[in-house]
C-alpha cells in the first residue's frame, strides 16, 4: 500500500501534464482580457503552478486516507485481536495507528512535493526560498487533517467493503469539493458558498497562494510595463486571483492567509479530540462505534418470542370472550327465571 500510494503521485502528475495542461491553459487564456499580452514563459509558469498545487491540495488528503487503511484492514482480517492480547493499552495502539499514518502519510506528499518542484523547474521557475518554505509548511499542515479526518471516519468501518466504498468516494469527489480540479469561479454561486464551508478549500487555496504568488508577481510586473498604469494592473491582477481561487469569499468577505491556517489548524484540533475521545469512549465499551448484526439465530429466536407472545394475547382475547358469554348466560337464564316466577304468581 505504501509504495502503490509513493507512485500514485508520479502517475497523477504526468496525467496532469498531458491531458489537464492544456485545458488550464486554455481557462487562463480564456480569462485573459483581449488588450493583455503575456509571455509564454510567464503562462507556463502560472498553469504549472496550479496543476502542482491541485495536485498537492489532492494527494495530501487522499493518501492520509489510502495509509490509514490498515487500521480497516486489521479489524477485517481480525489482526487487530492478536494486537488486543498484548500488554500494550489500547489507547497506546490508537495513537500508533495515527502517528504511523501520519509518518507513511508525510513521506509520500514530501516526494510528490519534490516531483512537483522539478516540474515546476522545467516549466516556468518563480518561486522564492519563502514560498518553497511555506509549500513545505502547507504539506505538513494538510498531511495532518487528511489523517485526522481518516482516523475519524475510519473508526467505524471494519469491513473491505467499506474501505472500496470510502476511498472510492473520497478519490472521486474531494478534488471537486476543494476546489482542486477545477476553480471554484466554474461553479454556480450557490455550490461556491457550499464550498466554502469545507476546511479543504482553504488548504487548497494556501497551496495555490505560495505555489502562483510567483507568476502572479511576474505577471503584475509584465501588465505594469505593457500598461504603465497600476491601477488597472491591480484590476487585472485581482480578477486572476479571484479566478483561480488564490483568493476566497466566505460570505462576500475576502478570507485573510492567517483566517485559514486558523480554520484548518482548528479542524485537525477537533478531528485530533474526537478520535481520542471516541478510542476512549471504546476502551470503556467494547461495542462502541460497532454495528451489531443479528444472527438466524438470535433473529429465530425473536420470532418465536414474538410467536409465543401472540399465541398468550390470542389465549387472553380467548378467555375474555369466554368469560362475557358465561356472564351473558348467567343473565340470561336469571332473567327466564324471574319471567317463569312471576307467571307463576299470576296464575295463583
Amino acid at each position: 500500500m505504501f509504495l502503490s500510494s509513493l507512485i500514485s503521485p508520479a502517475i497523477v502528475l504526468v496525467l496532469y501534464m498531458v491531458f489537464l495542461s492544456n485545458v488550464y491553459k486554455g481557462s487562463f487564456e480564456r480569462n485573459l482580457p483581449e488588450l493583455v499580452k503575456l509571455s509564454e514563459e510567464v503562462v507556463n509558469g502560472f498553469v504549472a503552478g496550479q496543476l502542482v498545487s491541485s495536485l498537492i491540495a489532492v494527494t495530501c488528503v487522499t493518501v492520509g486516507f489510502s495509509t490509514n487503511f490498515m487500521m480497516v484492514q486489521d479489524k477485517a482480517n481480525r489482526t487487530i485481536s492478536d494486537i488486543n492480547v498484548t500488554p500494550v493499552k489500547s489507547n497506546i495502539v490508537a495513537l500508533s495507528y495515527y502517528f504511523a499514518s501520519i509518518v507513511a502519510t508525510l513521506i509520500v506528499c514530501f516526494v510528490t512535493l519534490g516531483l512537483g518542484l522539478i516540474y515546476l523547474a522545467v516549466a516556468g521557475w518563480y518561486l522564492t526560498a519563502v514560498d518553497v518554505l511555506l509549500l513545505f509548511v502547507d504539506v505538513i499542515i494538510l498531511s495532518l487533517f487528511g489523517t485526522a479526518l481518516s482516523s475519524v471516519i475510519h473508526f467505524f468501518l471494519s469491513t473491505q467493503g467499506q474501505i472500496s466504498v470510502v476511498g472510492t468516494v473520497v478519490g472521486v469527489c474531494y478534488g471537486f469539493l476543494c476546489g482542486a480540479y477545477m476553480p471554484m469561479s466554474e461553479f454556480g454561486e450557490g455550490l461556491r458558498d457550499v464550498m466554502t464551508f469545507f476546511p479543504g478549500t482553504y488548504g487548497t487555496c494556501l497551496v495555490r497562494n505560495h505555489a502562483m504568488n510567483g507568476a502572479i508577481e511576474a505577471i503584475s510586473d509584465e501588465l505594469t510595463t505593457q500598461f504603465n498604469n497600476e491601477a488597472l494592473t491591480a484590476e487585472v491582477v485581482k480578477e486572476f486571483q479571484d479566478a483561480f481561487d488564490l483568493n476566497i469569499y466566505f460570505l462576500d468577505n475576502k478570507v485573510s492567509t492567517p483566517v485559514m491556517y486558523g480554520v484548518i489548524i482548528g479542524v485537525i484540533v477537533l478531528l485530533v479530540g474526537l478520535y481520542v475521545l471516541f478510542n476512549f469512549l471504546k476502551a470503556k465499551n467494547p461495542n462502541f462505534g460497532v454495528i451489531k448484526k443479528k444472527s438466524k439465530k438470535s433473529k429465530e429466536k425473536t420470532e418465536n418470542v414474538e410467536l409465543t407472545d401472540s399465541l398468550k394475547d390470542a389465549e387472553s382475547v380467548v378467555e375474555v370472550v369466554a368469560e362475557d358469554n358465561a356472564d351473558v348466560e348467567i343473565t340470561e337464564k336469571t332473567e327466564v327465571d324471574g319471567v317463569e316466577n312471576t307467571t307463576d304468581q299470576s296464575q295463583e
